[in-house]
């Protein structure tokens, strides 16, 4: 059985839990997020949005390079999957931060 409180005790407990409670309200608000104060939602998307545009700059060099070769579509094939690779190698960094960030959390709330 739990020892028994005084009423005094109990008030001085509940006016610390108010003053850190108000403490809390007045602190400038953090956003919780994943990297950077990112949600998981804009981190999903952050790596989709890298994920295109590796490819997209494949694709224009690719047919840049097709254009004034004249070898259209040959290099536009191999720019637009070298792009595709380096969008995918950024996107696994991206997720990499995040784990990173994750743990770092799980870390600092032990």
């Amino acid at each position: 059985m739990a020892p028994q409180m005084s009423d005094d005790e109990d008030a001085e407990r509940m006016r610390a839990l108010e003053r850190r409670l108000s403490e809390a309200r007045k602190a400038p608000g953090k956003r919780p997020g994943i990297v950077r104060g990112l949600s998981q939602g804009e981190a999903a998307w952050r790596m989709v949005i890298e994920l295109a545009t590796g490819m997209a700059v494949g694709l224009g060099i690719g047919y840049g390079l097709d254009a004034l070769f004249g070898t259209r579509p040959a290099l536009m094939i191999v720019f637009a999957l070298l792009g595709f690779a380096a969008g995918v190698r950024v996107m696994l960094g991206t997720a990499r931060q995040i784990a990173q960030a994750a743990e770092r959390k799980a870390d600092e709330a032990d």
